[in-house]
């Protein structure tokens, strides 16, 4: 089928040759005028440059942009409704596992004060943060139930062809998807070796240290582009012990 198109496309072109040289040979034939025929066909020539520069650089430029917009608002919708319905609460269990969470939790009082440079500060921290992860400091059987349930939605959000362009996304999206197999694979999660106990720690660590990160890039974008969702993450942050969903 290839080489069958390729055949038929230079055929193609070469009859467009034929035909150009055709019209040409007609049009001395009839005025006798090689000048008039050279002026326009150089000149024709010389604007296909600037066609290419004007169609290939610069229109095709601006209407890859538009589509890259266009995808990147549809993927930030995804991500919306991976925190609304998986990681708000995946985060709220995460952080009973993790000894360190008081001395984290105090930084990621988010509000609208924060500025850029006080998420890029945040996003530093959350990179060197040392996770203290011990899967038997919280309830790992209700985590258990919830990520066997939610796997479903989370094998949806994997087949959505978008997600190719938001690697981290990706990633924790794999992560916690890993740790939902992991968990389901298990008949009891009690009373279990303690090399398994450290082995499941080590994948809620994974998976809580990428949801962290994407969590505070989705709040900077929710402050940026929605105002009135970022109201409501503030008012449903999970490390903030006295928010209210009640407005005050």
């Amino acid at each position: 089928m290839k080489k069958s198109s390729l055949t038929q496309r230079v055929l193609f072109g070469l009859l467009l040759i034929l035909l150009s040289v055709l019209f040409y040979s007609l049009h001395y034939a009839i005025f006798r005028d090689l000048h008039h025929i050279l002026i326009y066909l150089i000149g024709d020539i010389a604007f296909v440059f600037l066609e290419v520069l004007l169609v290939t650089l610069i229109i095709h430029h601006i209407l890859n942009e538009r589509a890259k917009q266009a995808m990147i608002k549809k993927l930030n919708m995804v991500i919306g409704a991976f925190f609304s319905e998986v990681g708000i609460s995946l985060l709220k269990f995460f952080s009973k596992f993790d000894s360190e969470t008081k001395n984290l939790s105090k930084h990621l009082i988010v509000d609208t004060n924060w500025s850029p440079k006080h998420f890029d500060q945040m996003e530093v921290v959350l990179k060197k943060h040392d996770y203290k992860i011990d899967s038997r400091a919280g309830d790992l059987q209700d985590l258990q139930n919830f990520v066997v349930e939610k796997r479903a939605f989370l094998l949806r959000l994997l087949e959505n062809p978008n997600l190719l362009e938001h690697e981290e996304f990706t990633e924790l999206l794999w992560a916690v998807f890993h740790l939902s197999e992991e968990l389901s694979y298990r008949k009891s999660v009690t009373d279990l070796p303690e090399n398994d106990y450290r082995h499941l720690s080590g994948d809620i660590k994974r998976a809580y240290s990428l949801l962290i990160r994407e969590w505070l890039a989705h709040m900077e974008h929710l402050k940026n582009d929605y105002p009135y969702l970022f109201s409501l993450a503030i008012r449903t942050n999970p490390f903030d012990s006295s928010a209210s969903i009640v407005v005050k």
